[in-house]
């Protein structure tokens, strides 16, 4: 009986750190001044240098009044395709260096925007959106039947694309 009692005060210690862990986690975003910590878990492994936001609704208050360009990224952590572009993501210097000049936002689970999935909810896929809201459908990758879906040999293409995002943003705003 005794070993039991010490299993149960166990798991409930445990249950209590996780629950302290995620509260931390949530005063961490509020500061918007201070510098993530590593690692960071809202990067969920796609750059832990970068900020990243928690929310979708976040993202586009902070694309607003930042005037920043959001990009948001749907994945998977159980997709093989979605885990191999995460790694060429990460380890892309270029990318990682132009993503400061964004509002961030990774996603393990679907908004209930229909906007976001303007051809189907598919992992993975970047999408872009602008300061003023707009999503830009026009933003694509190579493949017709999903457009917004890049492998990992398209990690240029999605550079490419990165900076068309905001260099559109110049000319417009």
């Amino acid at each position: 009986a005794m070993e039991k009692s010490y299993l149960s005060l166990l798991l409930l210690l445990v249950a209590i750190s996780c629950a302290l862990a995620k509260d931390a986690a949530k005063k961490d975003s509020k500061d918007a001044t201070a510098k993530p910590k590593l690692p960071q878990t809202l990067s969920r492994g796609w750059g832990d240098q970068l900020i990243w936001t928690q929310t979708y609704e976040e993202a586009l208050f902070r694309a607003k009044h930042s005037q920043k360009p959001l990009m948001i990224i749907h994945h998977l952590e159980d997709c093989p395709h979605s885990q191999a572009l995460k790694k060429v993501f990460a380890e892309h210097k270029d990318i990682q260096k132009l993503a400061e000049k964004f509002i961030l936002l990774n996603l393990v689970y679907e908004t209930t925007d229909k906007n976001l999935a303007p051809d189907g909810q598919y992992v993975p896929r970047v999408l872009f959106i602008d300061p003023s809201l707009t999503v830009r459908a026009d933003i694509t990758g190579r493949y017709s039947n999903r457009l917004y879906a890049y492998e990992p040999s398209d990690i240029s293409l999605l550079y490419s694309n990165m900076q068309k995002a905001l260099k559109l943003l110049k000319t417009e705003l």
